[in-house]
């Protein structure tokens, strides 16, 4: 079976094989990390090294949630990229409950989502669709570095959006760039696809953070994490 159809237009997509297969990794992902775990000395009870119950319903919420907040679309970019509702903020909001471990394997499996959503119709090498989807989305994971941090939301979030502004801009710049009009300066090229991926990412996180600023809002986020990690 082929999971790849090389398109007239020199892009490659996914087959229908293809999408059932990336579905299937992320299943399996979801399902068996709660499966790892780690034997302790002494007589400790045994720790899961992944999810538990607990963590994956909320896990799974969030990236439910993030992934339908990613089509509604407050700004949609010509080229690719958009400011969505908010939908970084609840993939963040996993490593920001749980911690850089669950926080990046949650966002990973979202990378995938992701690339499903948009990046199936257009593949340039499997480098690329790294870049542009597994690496940027997972980066929203590195929120969990600052899960036991005062304004640990604020700086974990402001922290994964910057750095998968770095990644997008990488991919923009390495594979995207060529297919820019002949017209296009050439000055600019080493800084326009930061400019550009920076211009939506920033939009939405900027929004996002007026809104936890907000009281009820950032009482509400309180009492969610203490829902998740009681």
């Amino acid at each position: 079976m082929s999971f790849f159809v090389n398109r007239e237009d020199g892009y490659y997509a996914l087959t229908t094989g293809g999408i059932i297969a990336v579905t299937a990794v992320i299943v399996m992902l979801i399902v068996l990390t709660p499966l790892l775990k780690e034997r302790e000395d002494g007589e400790e009870k045994k720790q899961k090294k992944g999810f538990s119950a607990k963590q994956l319903v909320f896990a799974a919420v969030a990236l439910a949630l993030g992934f339908v907040a990613s089509y509604i679309k407050i700004i949609d970019m010509p080229w690719g990229g958009s400011a969505t509702l908010c939908s970084m903020l609840f993939v963040t909001l996993i490593g920001y409950w749980y911690g850089p471990k669950i926080g990046l394997t949650a966002a990973f499996a979202y990378g995938f989502l992701q690339f499903i959503q948009g990046g199936g119709d257009y593949i340039l090498s499997p480098l690329q669709v790294c870049v542009d989807y597994i690496f940027a989305f997972a980066a929203l994971g590195l929120s969990g570095l600052f899960y036991k941090k005062p304004n640990g939301l604020i700086k974990g979030y402001i922290l994964a959006v910057m750095i998968r502004g770095f990644f997008h801009s990488i991919g923009g710049y390495l594979y995207w760039m060529e297919y820019m009009p002949d017209s296009f300066p050439k000055s600019l090229t080493a800084i326009y696809p930061f400019v550009y991926n920076y211009s939506y990412i920033l939009a939405e996180g900027v929004i996002t953070i007026v809104i936890l600023m907000l009281p009820p809002v950032r009482n509400a986020m309180i009492r969610v994490k203490k829902m998740a990690v009681e």
